[in-house]
């Protein structure tokens, strides 16, 4: 089984597992009125960045957060979440056969200490932006030689960064921890194909 394959099917575990359980602590995704306990489908399929903004939004509202960022990718859809000041609060896929939308895998899922499966009390920020992206060209140096990270985009608990080729093009993902330093590819979108950028994202 290929390792993108792998790490794709034990965070959709692990997520499956958390939303079965209960998970710990006070996940804004399992209580309170509207919210709902996993993926939520909005509306059929998604054939435009207006039909996944729609779906994103629709999951979104529940929770108090609006739609940033919009990238379409091969597998499918990336959007950023934002909170009612504009800061970055988590990421989420949008499926786009069936309008599906959940939390992405990986850092939003397992490290966001304030929307993740395991929310925790905000831990000391030890990596800084700076740091961030020094640690993803060196992570990128070791694994995907001739990317470089752009710079990161900060969220409750880590920071993502695109990754760029030489001419700076998006190449794909990765997401640095604020408190190990710790660096997690995003290997399931595919490859890139457009950007939707939000102005108020902050």
């Amino acid at each position: 089984m290929p390792l993108s394959v792998f790490v794709v099917a034990v965070a959709a575990l692990i997520a499956s597992l958390m939303w079965v359980t209960g998970g710990t602590g006070a996940s804004p995704w399992r209580a309170g009125p509207g919210m709902m306990t996993g993926p939520a489908s909005t509306g059929g399929p998604v054939r435009s960045f207006a039909d996944a903004d729609r779906a994103a939004e629709r999951f979104a509202a529940p929770r108090q957060l609006h739609v940033g960022e919009v990238m379409r990718f091969s597998n499918g859809y990336y959007a950023e979440l934002l909170d009612k000041g504009g800061q970055r609060a988590t990421e989420v896929l949008v499926d786009p056969g069936s309008g599906t939308v959940r939390l992405e895998y990986g850092p939003a899922m397992m490290w966001n200490t304030a929307y993740g499966m395991m929310p925790s009390p905000a831990r000391t920020v030890t990596v800084g932006p700076d740091r961030a992206v020094a640690i993803a060209d060196q992570w990128l140096a070791g694994h995907r030689a001739g990317e470089h990270a752009a710079e990161p985009d900060t969220f409750p608990g880590y920071y993502t960064l695109h990754t760029l080729d030489g001419s700076g093009r998006i190449t794909g993902m990765l997401s640095v921890n604020t408190a190990t330093g710790q660096v997690w590819y995003h290997t399931w979108h595919g490859t890139f194909l457009e950007l939707q950028e939000q102005p108020d994202a902050r």
